[in-house]
């Protein structure tokens, strides 16, 4: 076993200033080139690369010893910092070598079945199988410190505004509302089970009936649902909770919360206050409650224009409560052929579309899939509600008003991507405010929390729980950050017959009521001041803020796309030993070890 060299200095830190430098380096081999009389080797460490020099002005022992490196090998120099004379700028360290006079290898390393560099283009099952070699990339280490930064300044930032960090348990009650919830089987009550938490939710409204006032934490949760990019059944929250406040309250904080975490962390100013946009504003504007506000391109309303026109696919859909709405790309008429508009249409049946118009306004003349149904004039009074000019391109879709909603938002940020002028450099942060209290299945025929049962009404909304519930608004808030939800959150009830009357709209009865949520009403019977709160995803937030196409890019170990850990191959299966101990028998034998 060898003697660990006591480090000086981390490799990618040093510069022309440390020239003449005595240093001590440890790391792991980058590449080894050997020149006859030279050796070159680029030890790497989380810092960055530094190229080492062994020339044959040192023992022979030490020079044969340099000569069996290979990647990998993870070694301590001890040398002398040189300025390089062939200085190489794509390197940070490009301007000095270590000309080195003693060396250590503390262990070999196999040929690794993934190259060690950020551009290596292998497969994402492959990287996440062998994360640990895939962590040593620079990219990676640089994305892993990004996030450790960006969690320090939120901790630095709510720590001095008096807020308290208390850990929330793990190990909870199952709510069966909203999305999965992940099991745990209990051994010492066997046939019962507790559930890992989607959200901290119900126990830091606890800690506000307790008195704790501001509460925050660095929370993981669980949900059990299908992933995408952006989702994995493990995140992590920026979680919070604030007593005695409303929604401008929770909004001021959050707004400086954000403004000094760009400035610290990025280096970047941003003005506040954040715009702030209604619910119905933002799905009015942008079909979407997520708006991207990078770019035009906003929703326009034509029922009236072609309520009664001779074209069925809209006079139907108006008769049966719907919208005909539509998008106008600027200059967009010669960038998409009738092709790529076909493939936008079939794109858009994923949101319930039947179909879509289009019109091209053209140098000469108007085109449009609709043109036998309308005459010019109509035409032209259709292409001036999205004041058109020559060279635009105009999408239309009717339906029902959510299927437009969600067609076109989709459209209006996809054909945006694609004609390349979303600007990542450019962070437009607003509020989308005044949200539905609830959303009404139809299939269900039943009302549900569109956040959740104790997101508070607007007080002056409060009548119509009786009347029409449809109208009532709530006071819940996301923040949204270039199209993206960083987080959100609301003013919880906090008066019992409120509450009551809110689980009354949902259709849940009091027993009901006590076995899901019994332990916070009687919490709620001893003195609950008004509180509210937001959470923030923070997987998402290191993503965006780092541009990453995805959350696996900014978690040390995530899951992949079918929830299974690669490195650790979980979930498994357990021993029927382990099983009969929990009191548990699988349908299925066979899915138990011998």
């Amino acid at each position: 076993m060898s003697s660990i060299f006591k480090r000086t200095h981390m490799c990618g830190v040093l510069n022309s200033g440390n020239i003449e430098d005595r240093v001590v380096l440890n790391g792991w081999i980058q590449k080894r080139r050997n020149l006859g009389g030279l050796i070159f080797c680029d030890l790497r460490d989380k810092t960055g690369i530094v190229q080492i020099v062994f020339n044959d002005n040192i023992p022979q022992e030490l020079f044969q010893k340099a000569d069996k490196l290979r990647n990998e090998y993870v070694v301590g120099v001890k040398g002398v910092v040189k300025e390089r004379e062939s200085k190489n700028k794509d390197l940070q360290t490009g301007d000095i070598e270590v000309f080195a006079d003693d060396l250590v290898i503390y262990s070999e390393a196999e040929t690794p079945p993934i190259y060690i560099k950020d551009d290596d283009e292998v497969s994402d099952n492959l990287r996440l199988k062998y994360r640990y070699l895939d962590l040593r990339k620079h990219k990676m280490q640089q994305n892993l410190t990004f996030r450790h930064k960006i969690t320090k300044a939120a901790r630095d930032f709510f720590d001095s505004e008096g807020f308290t960090e208390v850990e929330t348990p793990i190990l909870v009650n199952s709510t069966p509302e909203g999305a999965r919830d992940y099991l745990v089987p209990s051994r010492v009550n066997q046939g019962k089970f507790y559930a890992l938490p989607q959200s901290p939710q119900t126990f830091k409204q606890l800690l506000m009936v307790g008195g704790t006032d501001k509460y925050f934490q660095i929370a993981k949760c669980f949900r059990d649902e299908d992933l995408r990019a952006d989702r994995q059944p493990e995140f992590t929250q920026i979680d919070l909770e604030m007593s005695f406040v409303d929604v401008d309250d929770v909004i001021e904080v959050q707004e400086k919360f954000l403004q000094k975490l760009f400035k610290d962390i990025m280096n970047v100013d941003i003005s506040i206050p954040f715009p702030r946009y209604s619910y119905d504003e933002a799905m009015e504007r942008f079909g979407s409650d997520k708006p991207d506000t990078r770019f035009g391109f906003e929703l326009k309303k034509l029922n009236g224009v072609v309520k009664d026109c001779e074209f069925q696919v809209f006079t139907k859909a108006l008769d049966a409560g719907g919208d005909v709405r539509g998008i106008n790309i600027e200059g967009g008429a010669d960038k998409f052929s009738r092709k790529e508009i076909d493939k936008l249409q079939a794109e858009i049946k994923h949101y319930g579309a039947k179909g879509m118009a289009w019109i091209k306004i053209g140098e000469k003349e108007t085109t449009s899939s609709i043109n036998k149904f309308f005459t010019p004039e109509k035409m032209k009074e259709i292409t001036d509600v999205f004041n058109g000019k020559k060279g635009d391109l105009i999408l239309i879709v009717a339906d029902k008003g959510k299927v437009v909603f969600d067609s076109l938002g989709f459209l209006r940020r996809e054909i945006a991507g694609r004609l390349g002028i979303l600007d990542d450099s450019q962070y437009n942060l607003l509020w989308v405010v005044d949200f539905p209290l609830y959303e009404y299945d139809d299939e269900d025929e039943r009302f549900y929390a569109m956040h959740h049962p104790f997101t508070s009404p607007r007080l002056e909304d409060v009548p119509l729980l009786d009347t029409d519930p449809a109208k009532v608004k709530a006071k819940a808030y996301d923040i949204v950050l270039n199209g993206v939800e960083l987080g959100g959150g609301s003013i919880r009830i906090h008066d019992k017959d409120l509450q009551k009357k809110m689980f009354e709209v949902l259709g849940i009865s009091e027993e009901e009521a006590n076995i899901k949520f019994g332990f916070l009403l009687e919490a709620f019977r001893y003195g609950t001041p008004p509180h509210g709160g937001l959470a923030y995803g923070l997987d998402r937030l290191v993503m965006l803020l780092s541009w990453q196409h995805s959350i696996r890019e900014v978690i040390a170990f995530p899951k992949n796309q079918n929830a299974v850990c690669m490195v650790s191959e979980a979930p498994t299966v357990v021993a029927k030993e382990q099983l009969n101990e929990l009191g548990i028998q699988l349908k299925n034998e066979n899915l138990t070890d011998i």
